[in-house]
Formats: C-alpha cells, structure tokens, sequence
C-alpha cells in the first residue's frame, strides 16, 4: 500500500451524528490491542464570565475529582488498574479530553466519561485542593518571563477578545470562584451540542459507536446555549511597544508579531509554509539564522503560526541577552521586511513542501496521532477526504502565493512587541 493511501480518507473513516447532536468519527487499527479516545465539548473559556476568567479550565480539571459513582481515588484505581490513562484540559473554545486503554477496557473508559460529563460532584475538599494547585501554577508562571511576555502579547494583540484572556485565569479570580460557581457553570454549559467523540485503534467502527451512543446518547441540556459570533480582530494600526519588568531575571524573552490567518482561510497553507522557511525548518529557519547562528543576539529564535477558527497569530519568539534586546528586535524586523520584499525561493519552497509532504504519515504512525487528525477534521469542517487532498495542496502553493500572503499579514511597522525580563535602562 502506498503512504497516500494509508492517509485516513472517506473509505477509512466512520463518521456518525447522533440524534442529540454528538458526532463520532472512528478508525481501526488491529496493528495494537490498544484504543485512544478523544474529543471535545463546547465549553472552554470563551464562556467566563470577565471577573471569573479560568472557571472553564477549574471546572474542567474538577471533573475527575469525584462523581456520583466513584470518588477520586477509586476513579484512579479503577484507571490504573486496566493501565489506562484519562484526564480533561480547557481552551478558549472547548473542553478537551483523552484516554487511552486496551480495547477490552474501552466499556470501563466510555463509562467513566459519562460519569465525568454528566455526573460530577465537585466535592469540596478536591476543589480545594485543585485551587492550591492552580494557584501555585500561576504564581510560577508569573515568574516565568517567557509566559509572561507571551500572556501581555495576546492582551494586548487581541484586546477585547476571547482570544486575548488567560484561560487558567488570574490569582484574584481563581482565588473567588466558589463551589457552586463550578455547580452552576457545569450545569450551564455542559451538554452534547456540538460535542465530537474520536475512537480509533483495535475496535470496529461499529463498535465504537454502539459504545459512544450506549454512554452519551441520552445526554441532554436544554439550557446549553452556544456561541457562534466573534468581535472582529484586526492587524494593529501602528506598532505596539511593551516591556514586563520582572527584576532579578537574567534573560529576557521576547515576542513579536501580529494578526494571523484563521484555521480555513485559504491563506493558511501559504502562510503555514512561509512560516516553516521563515522560523521553523532546520535550525529554525530565516530567523533562528539570521538572529541565532550569524549575529548570535538569541539562545533561542523561532516563529509559529497560530490558527483557530475565528482569527490566528503570526509569531517571532526569542530568548535573549537583556544588553541585546534592541540589536534582536532590529534584526528580527529587518528579516522581516527581507521576507515580505523578496519572498522565498523555489528551492526553500521545494524544501518546504518535502517536508510537509513527508512528516503527515509520520504524525500518523500511533492511535493518538490519527485521532488527533480526525478531531481537526471535525474542529475545522476540513472534509473526510483532506490528508489525502494535502499532498497535492501543498505542491500546488507558488512562491508568489506565500509573497502575497506574508506582505498581507506581515507588516513590520504594525506589529505587537513584547518582552518581559530586567527593567531596560533609561
């Protein structure tokens, strides 16, 4: 069989929708006896109200803490008894989880998933506990000049905007959510609407839908209410100029960037690839050349385009000698108006699409990695039939494709800088 045709496509894929909105994708492989299990509510931390950012994620993280079934430590007895894992994480737009078992275990697995989602107690004593520890996360983090810079980079890059806000939440609000805030939130915005389920590894499709339906296919909310409108985000007018003093730090890091495509946009391709000979491939491409190897201003320089549904950032990252932030700025700025001027060659572009080409059935090889694929499938309506369409997509971007998209977004007189580390001199 060729590596085109091990690529999940329509023929592979069991795709169903059950009657109370919850869609199932599934895949076999009988190359393991072992199943991964994932998906995601709608749920996430677009949905805090402002003076309790982080309750999405609290809520989220309290689900395993006791059900109406099992307590907290008879749930991790019963995982790692069958040496199974599960556990559940927030983002702005869902609630994410993931478990992986035997597939003789997966009944146990689903079980406990309705019991999470449907039934959790919130007991007192493990929410407190879970809010020491959130707690102390973010204490760390404050200190943390790279979380730092990069928290006040999408304040500042998306003021106004869900995208803009910590989704772990501050010390002050995470310290005021209550119980019943928890209780309520749960209750508030926890349903199956728009809910997806992925399953792939040793079982049938058909199994693994009995399976899911069996567990969650009486699930229903009535007060679930969804959202679907997002405030417009625009590429800054002029450029935005912050530093976050934390004293006592010996390097400083820096972000700098702007506006990005979102997720469909058929920009995204081009400027994915721009992105990867810009400060990605080999030692980090343009960037971490230029910025790292050459002039030796960074220990470490790179770039990342960052696409969700409704917008997207486009990135530079480096970690610095404080006395060099200015020379790095400057050099990171030049190299992008090189970029957006010149554009990229045909033997960087070719370079570039071999790659991407090449490392798709890489990322396709373990249970996780296909079900990780087939939940983006869904997050992002990209069709059943789109790793096998993407080899052919990507040989199809030109040169003057990624030109056009990068001089579009990349505008080194509109972009947010920030850096976080000693107070810069007067």
């Amino acid at each position: 069989m060729s590596t085109f045709h091990s690529l999940p496509g329509p023929d592979d894929i069991t795709r169903v929708v059950l009657p109370n909105g919850i869609t199932i994708l599934s895949r076999s492989n009988f190359n393991s006896p072992s199943v991964f299990l994932t998906g995601y509510v709608g749920c996430g931390g677009m949905y805090d109200p402002d003076d309790q950012l982080g309750l999405a994620n609290f809520t989220a993280l309290s689900l395993l803490r006791g059900t109406q079934r099992h307590t907290f430590q008879q749930i991790f007895e019963l995982l790692e008894s069958a040496g199974a894992s599960f556990g559940f994480g927030a983002s702005v737009h869902t609630v994410s989880f993931s478990g992986r078992c035997l597939a003789e275990d997966l009944p146990m697995l689903a079980g406990l998933l309705r019991e999470t989602l449907l039934e959790p107690v919130f007991p007192p004593e493990q929410v407190e506990r879970l809010r020491g520890q959130l707690l102390a996360g973010l204490a760390i983090r404050a200190q943390d000049t790279s979380e730092v810079a990069s928290e006040a980079f999408d304040a500042t890059l998306f003021e106004g905007h869900f995208y803009g806000r910590p989704e772990d939440g501050t010390p002050e609000s995470v310290a005021a959510i209550n119980r019943q805030d928890l209780v309520d939130f749960h209750r508030r915005q926890y349903g199956p609407a728009e809910m997806t389920v992925v399953v792939v590894g040793a079982i049938t499709p058909e199994r693994a839908v009995e399976l899911v339906q069996a567990a969650l296919g009486d699930w229903s909310n009535p007060e679930q209410k969804l959202i679907h409108s997002f405030p417009v985000v625009r590429i800054p007018h002029h450029s935005i100029r912050i530093h976050k003093p934390l004293p006592g730090k010996i390097q400083t890091d820096l972000v700098l960037g702007t506006i990005g495509p979102h997720r469909k946009s058929d920009d995204f391709l081009p400027a994915s690839l721009g992105n990867n000979i810009l400060g990605q491939f080999g030692m980090m491409g343009r960037i971490g050349d230029v910025v790292r190897e050459q002039a030796g201003l960074a220990y470490t320089a790179s770039t990342s385009l960052n696409a969700w549904p409704f917008s997207g950032s486009w990135e530079v990252s480096a970690g610095v000698n404080p006395a060099n932030l200015q020379r790095a700025i400057d050099l990171i700025l030049s190299e992008l108006q090189r970029f957006i001027s010149d554009g990229v060659s045909a033997a960087e572009l070719d370079d570039s699409q071999a790659n991407y080409i090449g490392r798709l059935p890489l990322s396709l090889e373990s249970n996780a990695g296909v079900a990780s694929a087939l939940l983006n499938l869904q997050r992002f309506d990209l069709g059943l039939d789109y790793y096998r369409r993407f080899p052919e997509q990507v040989r199809a971007v030109t040169s003057a494709q990624v030109l056009e998209t990068a001089r579009r977004y990349l505008d080194p007189e509109r972009m947010v800088i920030v850096s976080s580390g000693p107070e810069i001199p007067e």
